[in-house]
């Protein structure tokens, strides 16, 4: 079972340090349940570092990564940079489609590059129809009308959708939900036969909420 914090554009590296110092000691050593933070870029040496130093049972990842591997493009985070630093990366979340018009083309581009350095690619589906690239083992169904509105899709819908995910793409296929996640719905989510885990963006943010949420997905299993 995965549990993921996407931090988005929040949290400077003071507040990105106290959130592992608070959640890290907290974390379950359950080897069934895998709990990763997604911060910003300028944070995640830190708390990579953090991590490794107190042992703590938690996964760095980043948010995205870019379609180019390194050379002259501004402003961009190659995977094999990033590879030093994390094990997962979050892309085509529908942020990053809707306010930088990332394509399925695009996506599929940061897949090639995240697997040529054996980062895990964690690719995000707005439905059923999203197309998933080949040799992709993770996705998040995340529907748009559920992204930091507070309106979520119900525990079943969601589960319909991931079976069709993983009808289309094998049954091997793991499917996260995410879209106004919270510690009062999760258990819900959790139990659905066909969901793996949560992507959790604006209750990740809250320490006390999100350990809510990795206790719940810890009781389940």
């Amino acid at each position: 079972m995965w549990i993921i914090a996407n931090w988005k554009s929040n949290k400077n590296i003071t507040e990105a340090l106290s959130w592992v110092d608070e959640v890290g000691p907290q974390i379950p050593r359950n080897e069934a349940l895998k709990v990763v933070v997604c911060p910003t870029v300028m944070c995640i040496e830190d708390v990579k570092k953090a991590v490794i130093v107190n042992g703590y049972h938690l996964t760095v990842g980043a948010q995205d990564l870019s379609s180019f591997d390194e050379g002259a493009y501004t402003g961009e985070e190659a995977a094999r940079i990033l590879k030093d630093v994390v094990d997962i990366s979050i892309l085509g979340h529908s942020e990053r489609r809707q306010h930088f018009n990332e394509t399925d083309e695009t996506v599929a581009e940061k897949v090639a590059q995240a697997k040529q350095y054996n980062i895990e690619s964690l690719v995000c589906c707005q439905d059923e129809n999203t197309p998933v690239p080949l040799g992709v083992k993770l996705v998040a169904y995340e529907p748009v009308f559920a992204i930091g509105t507070g309106t979520p899709d119900t525990p079943q819908n969601a589960n319909n959708v991931a079976k069709l995910l993983k009808d289309k793409h094998g049954s091997e296929l793991e499917v996260l939900y995410g879209g106004s996640v919270t510690s009062e719905n999760a258990k819900a989510y959790l139990s659905q036969e066909n969901i793996s885990g949560l992507l959790i963006g604006k209750s990740s943010l809250d320490t006390t909420e999100f350990i809510k949420i990795v206790e719940i997905a810890d009781n389940l299993l």
